[in-house]
């Protein structure tokens, strides 16, 4: 059954870890984005995202958006310090065109840090893409 389903590649859509200043706690701290660098609008996006290595994991957290436009970005979540050291993985499902994308972002262990930064597409800012 599931090998009729058919789902087509995701292209132009991305994971993203952007380190942002915090002026509430005046921090430095890393944020996770989902940027839509395609010429169409992202509809009804669910993300689940969690955290993991052999020994431990983390809650999964459950995120959605209705809508997110073409050549833009919105934030999923703030990515703890505490997480880096585990493998992050951001499960993104989405309708484009009338189609369902489904795809599996995954940031390796301890990949989130600025020596991994480079630009963001549609974001103009440095971060580190997700695989």
């Amino acid at each position: 059954m599931k090998k009729d389903i058919n789902i087509p590649e995701v292209k132009g859509v991305y994971v993203a870890a952007v380190k942002e200043f915090n002026e509430t706690h005046r921090t430095n701290d890393w944020n996770a984005y989902l940027v839509n660098d395609t010429n169409e609008p992202l509809e009804m996006v669910l993300i689940v995202s969690k955290g993991y290595n052999s020994k431990q994991s983390t809650s999964q957290m459950r995120h959605k958006l209705q809508n997110l436009p073409a050549k833009a970005y919105a934030k999923i979540e703030f990515v703890e310090d505490s997480v880096l050291k585990l493998t992050n993985e951001f499960a993104v499902t989405y309708f484009l065109d009338g189609k369902m994308y489904d795809k599996k972002f995954i940031f390796p262990a301890n990949s989130i840090k600025d020596a991994n930064a480079g630009p963001v597409p549609s974001m103009l800012k440095e971060g580190v893409l997700a695989e």
